[in-house]
């Protein structure tokens, strides 16, 4: 099915979504780069030390894409499962990092038992989830008692100029981008929507404690650009 009819609302298609990043695997990482102008390497460090990952603790990555998220959970000493939908997104993983255990796995049904990881993580890929509260609960499900969630996601800016920059560049710069560098420019049109219509930290949040997630919190990156929740089972 072509990426052209995939659409940012509650009717994701997960097929739509998977070819997406399958045709996007082998460049991803360097287009993010890219269109954050390198700022995702520091909300990836935000995000690590969000997880604060130790040396033992099995810590699922979901929507790992190729795996950069998990590579410094792994060298912090901490037994690192990536998982993701897009198998073109695993095969690129094992090839760049044939040490990380990469897994295909659906956010709606985690292939792993009850209580198995100290900590789950999701960065920039619960928005596209169709249900959102499912794939929270299903973090919850395989989280140990007393384990700990850390999503980082795109958000809702707090702060106006950066809101009112933001806005326009979204529908506008991010598309652009797209068709100049991406071999697969319509996702970045989809990408932009996703964000568009995500909901906002306090929303967010509401979605946590509604599957069972306590003491949620987040911290806003970039004048909200990006938010960063963290909960605890």
């Amino acid at each position: 099915m072509s990426t052209h009819n995939v659409r940012a609302g509650l009717d994701k298609q997960a097929n739509q979504v998977q070819e997406m990043f399958d045709n996007l695997a082998p460049k991803y990482d360097l287009l993010n780069t890219l269109m954050t102008g390198g700022i995702v390497n520091y909300w990836r460090k935000i995000t690590t030390e969000a997880i604060a990952p130790k040396p033992g603790e099995r810590i699922l990555d979901l929507a790992a894409g190729t795996g950069t998220s998990s590579v410094p959970l792994a060298k912090a000493g901490a037994r690192v499962t990536a998982c993701d939908m897009s198998h073109g997104m695993l095969a690129e993983g094992r090839k760049r990092y044939p040490e990380l255990e990469f897994v295909y796995g659906d956010g709606h049904d985690l292939p792993f038992e009850d209580n198995t990881f100290d900590a789950v993580t999701i960065s920039y890929g619960l928005r596209n989830i169709d249900d959102t509260e499912k794939a929270l609960s299903e973090l919850h499900r395989v989280t140990k008692p007393g384990g700990r969630i850390v999503v980082a996601e795109f958000s809702t800016p707090t702060v106006t100029p950066i809101k009112v920059a933001y806005q326009q560049f979204l529908p506008r710069v991010i598309p652009a981008l797209g068709y100049m560098v991406s071999p697969n420019p319509s996702a970045y049109a989809y990408l932009a929507e996703s964000i568009a219509a995500w909901p906002g930290q306090e929303e967010l949040g509401r979605k946590f404690v509604n599957v069972g997630w306590k003491n949620v919190e987040y911290r806003n990156l970039t004048g909200g650009i990006v938010a960063v929740h963290r909960a605890w089972k």
